[in-house]
């Protein structure tokens, strides 16, 4: 599948970009188990540690769960290959990732999505409801991007970098869902949650009742809550367990 080995990209990085890679690859394998995958279609990114803005992204082609730590393309802040590989990268899915990158140094990894149920509710003029658990946490950090069209016009980046401020969750209108955090684990529960929220409130409106809402003061404490449920370690928290179950299902992305 790859032009260069795993073996010979080892020797190419570092121990803690291999890390990333490893990383990056079996966030890319859960999406795929979660079944939020779209084909060969969106993309997650994490930021090389360094000053040279590197980044790393899928291989434009490959289903998500064929994505392991060497196939991974490692490219600079204008989208050039660093590493041979013999698959592109989406100009769409790199507008999206580095606008958001060069707007927020204070993150490491971005999470994008087009679930039926991500795109559902974005298409929703009131967006995310008040109407659960879940949703208090993702309305805590929530801003919206109006859609214009599919995005590889670099004319956009300003809009989407401005509409995102320091959110950590961010629904494209009538597109999909986009998380980011301080690591890759933190993108992936953020994401986790999102995708639930959105699940839940399209059950509940299929329902056909009247929804309650939440009391606003309880979204309002909503980051001390997180706090305490995971012990103060985000995504680190439940991170070593998806590894755990990722490796007994198929530990084929560390290659």
């Amino acid at each position: 599948m790859n032009t260069t080995t795993s073996s010979e990209i080892q020797k190419l990085v570092s121990a803690e970009e291999w890390q990333l890679r490893m990383d990056l690859a079996a966030c890319y394998r859960l999406v795929a188990l979660h079944g939020w995958s779209d084909l060969v279609f969106t993309h997650i990114s994490a930021r090389v540690p360094g000053p040279e803005h590197h980044f790393l992204i899928n291989p434009y082609g490959l289903m998500f769960d064929e994505i392991t730590a060497s196939s991974l393309i490692k490219v600079d802040q204008d989208c050039n290959k660093l590493i041979t590989s013999p698959y592109p990268v989406n100009p769409a899915g790199f507008v999206i990732h580095s606008a958001v990158h060069a707007a927020r140094p204070d993150i490491q990894c971005v999470l994008h999505t087009h679930t039926r149920a991500g795109i559902a509710v974005s298409a929703q003029k009131n967006g995310v409801l008040p109407i659960s658990q879940q949703s208090t946490f993702v309305l805590a950090s929530l801003a919206y991007h109006d859609y214009e069209g599919v995005a590889f016009r670099d004319e956009e980046k300003p809009r989407l970098q401005a509409d995102m401020g320091e959110a950590n969750f961010l629904m494209l209108r009538n597109h999909g869902l986009l998380t980011v955090g301080k690591t890759i684990a933190d993108a992936f529960l953020s994401m986790y949650t999102f995708e639930n929220a959105c699940q839940i409130q399209i059950a509940a409106q299929a329902g056909g009742g009247e929804l309650t809402h939440v009391d606003p003061r309880i979204v309002e404490g909503v980051g001390h809550a997180l706090k305490v449920q995971t012990g103060g370690l985000g995504g680190a928290f439940v991170w070593p367990a998806l590894i755990r179950k990722l490796d007994r299902v198929d530990p084929s992305y560390k290659q």
